[in-house]
């Protein structure tokens, strides 16, 4: 079945659908991971946005019910160079052109992907629809142009939990699988606030040593210090932080009461928690294979990224300081705070997909809540 993109700067891409029917508008980007498509699926960051994949050939390991990062897909729209129907996986249940119609996500392939990424390098991510029923471009570039900017939209509410849940599973071990912590392994009490977290976030923080109670984003800072938590967690997720003035002002009642650890949306919301400025990026950064220098120990990690908007590191001079460095954009992948136990990062520790270079910050998170343990409560 015939499919095409449009984007709102009028450039058309035809292709063949797969995946669901119809019609899928969202910010197009470009994710550079050459696997784990199925955990870019289920990332609950990427909710209005529309993703390439820059590797060409895609869906050749199925779709498993363990590589998932949330309950549900929440992309608008999934865009690959080739789709193959036939997985070879010992671990697949179904293919990938099932699970994106079972969820209702539509798709395209057979488009050239490899032009679609340089265009959006050029001129930057920018809204576009996918249609299998309307063929008419003036028609669909208009609509694509009707859609809101990312800029200004707060998607994270829109994705948080509805209650608070405890989480106990720990990280995929290959002859185990998912398995529960022991309680006597978890030490220390974490509240991890939820604006659109990965399960791999808080498998991590579980192996870590951490006892994890999952927040909606909005939950009072006075009902979460009444809890008595050794640390705060700020997850990722997706959209414009900007705009969600009540988790920010939330956020500042834990400054200066518990150590805070932030990752990619949380990381955004924390710089500007502590009076700092964030901006919207050309084209953002996705993937899975992208360099990042720890400027404490001077060491280049490979990490997974999924952001489009940064922090302004000079907006939080004398308050924090730059911690980690992208080394392909120099742009802000970390900070740290002058003086209190309080870290953010950019890009994703947890991986899912990716490679586990920055899992030591989890580690890093504990030592703080340690410290801390020791000195004694700052309440």
């Amino acid at each position: 079945m015939k499919a095409v993109l449009a984007l709102a700067d009028g450039r058309i891409f035809a292709g063949k659908s797969f995946g669901a029917t119809g019609e899928a508008v969202g910010e197009v980007v470009f994710n550079t991971a050459m696997s784990g498509y199925q955990e870019v699926l289920t990332d609950p960051s990427y909710k209005g946005q529309m993703v390439t994949m820059t590797y060409p050939q895609i869906g050749n390991t199925g779709i498993n019910p363990e590589d998932i990062e949330s309950a549900r897909l929440y992309l608008s729209g999934f865009i690959v160079k080739e789709y193959l129907d036939f997985p070879s996986n010992w671990r697949a249940t179904m293919s990938l052109d099932a699970y994106l119609k079972e969820n209702g996500v539509v798709g395209i392939q057979g488009l050239d992907t490899r032009a679609l990424t340089r265009h959006l390098r050029d001129k930057g991510a920018q809204n576009g629809i996918i249609s299998t029923i309307n063929f008419d471009h003036e028609s669909l570039v208009g609509k694509a142009r009707a859609v809101p900017s990312m800029a200004g939209l707060d998607l994270a509410t829109g994705v948080t939990c509805d209650q608070p849940y405890s989480w106990k599973e720990k990280l995929w071990d290959l002859e185990k699988g998912y398995t529960e912590a022991n309680p006597l392994e978890l030490k220390y009490k974490v509240m991890a606030y939820d604006f659109g977290v990965k399960y791999n976030i808080l498998r991590c923080l579980v192996s870590a040593g951490c006892d994890v109670t999952v927040v909606p984003a909005t939950f009072p800072a006075e009902d979460a210090l009444a809890m008595a938590p050794d640390g705060i967690f700020l997850s990722n997720g997706p959209g414009d932080p900007a705009p969600m003035t009540a988790v920010i002002e939330n956020i500042r009642k834990f400054i200066g009461k518990k150590p805070i650890f932030g990752i990619c949306l949380g990381h955004q919301l924390l710089g500007l928690a502590l009076g700092g400025k964030t901006m919207k990026l050309k084209f953002g950064n996705h993937g899975s294979n992208l360099p990042v220098m720890d400027l404490a120990t001077r060491k280049v990690e490979i990490t997974a990224q999924n952001h489009g908007f940064s922090v302004d590191i000079s907006s939080l001079a004398g308050v924090a300081y730059l911690a980690h460095e992208n080394l392909n954009d120099q742009t802000v992948e970390g900070i740290r705070h002058s003086e209190l136990p309080i870290f953010s990062v950019q890009h994703h520790p947890e991986a899912s997909p990716g490679p586990h270079d920055s899992h030591y910050l989890f580690g890093r998170f504990v030592e703080m809540m340690s410290k801390e343990r020791a000195l004694g409560t700052r309440l």
